[in-house]
């Protein structure tokens, strides 16, 4: 008798006094405001928050109409709460002069809130490959840990709640990227920071740049280097080349050489590229300026400076 006394559980007082739906309601999410002096960025955040036209765009908004859509947070050890999705939100609101934010506050594990951070900025319509490499990476991990350790007879990493998927799958459907473009862009994170900056830039392609990334850190930098010297990027048949040469241990500088000057029997050689850094130009553009809105108007520009010099010398 004395041990069903113990499991007998009694009613709380406001379980007593309150109705069905306050118990209910009060099991909820419920739109907080919170001072963003306590809202705190992702650890290991991969999107970056630019100032760019949407930044200025959004800005402007909050400032008219605040913001619209609150930002799901979840309370830190430390105190404050960490910003799960609406970092872009959250420095608007800073820019904008305002203190507060509409906040969800929901308790979740870190992998589930890595899951929730990726898809709500996977959607966004400028996104660097670099970024979805990271996000893509940060997520495949996360959705593994949920999984466990597959076993004999599931090797492919799926699980009861996943309907059969591999992972990468799984995040493909929710990006809109097949598997083997996951596959992709996460191995774009082998790459050095100097050649993923020019897969960023759009000077190297997403494709070559792939197969570069099974050239050792030093290989790539000795590749980089050969490319700034003579202006060139590499096709994706040079660059699985490149690759191959890598895996044989012989990719040497001559290699390279070798490798890259090669053209098929009857192709013109090309013409000679030259090749300017966004960095060094960016400050003269507006921002959000594509590096083609800027070769466009660089050559506008040298265009109207020839016409004029032909008049003067005439």
């Amino acid at each position: 008798m004395r041990d069903l006394a113990k499991n007998i559980r009694l009613p709380s007082i406001d379980d007593l006094f309150s109705t069905e739906e306050e118990r209910q309601d009060a099991k909820l999410e419920k739109i907080q405001i919170l001072p963003l002096s306590e809202l705190h960025p992702f650890e290991g955040h991969p999107f970056q928050v630019r100032d760019d036209e949407e930044m200025d765009k959004m800005v402007d908004s909050v400032k008219e109409y605040g913001v619209m859509t609150p930002a799901i947070v979840r309370p830190r050890r430390d105190g404050g709460y960490e910003i799960v999705a609406g970092h872009r939100r959250c420095h608007a609101s800073r820019r904008a002069g305002v203190d507060t934010m509409p906040c969800i506050v929901r308790d979740m594990d870190d992998d589930t809130a890595i899951i929730l951070m990726v898809d709500s900025n996977c959607q966004r319509e400028h996104i660097l490959p670099s970024e979805k490499a990271k996000a893509y990476q940060m997520k495949l991990e996360a959705i593994n840990r949920k999984l466990g350790r597959p076993s004999k007879e599931n090797v492919r990493q799926v699980g009861a709640h996943f309907s059969g998927n591999r992972s990468t799958q799984i995040i493909g459907e929710t990006a809109g990227d097949s598997s083997r473009q996951v596959e992709r862009f996460i191995r774009l994170n082998k790459l050095t920071p100097d050649l993923m900056q020019l897969v960023d830039d759009g000077r190297l392609k997403t494709t070559p740049a792939v197969e570069l990334s099974y050239l050792t850190p030093e290989e790539q930098e000795e590749f980089l280097s050969y490319m700034e010297e003579e202006g060139c990027t590499p096709s994706l048949s040079q660059a699985q080349k490149l690759k191959a040469a890598s895996k044989e241990s012989v990719l040497t500088k001559d290699k390279i050489h070798g490798i890259m000057s090669a053209r098929a029997p009857g192709v013109k050689p090309r013409e000679p590229q030259l090749t300017i850094a966004v960095s060094k130009v960016e400050r003269y553009f507006p921002k959000g300026c594509t590096s083609e809105q800027m070769e466009s108007t660089i050559l506008k520009l040298l265009e109207n400076y020839y016409r004029k010099r032909q008049d003067y010398e005439r």
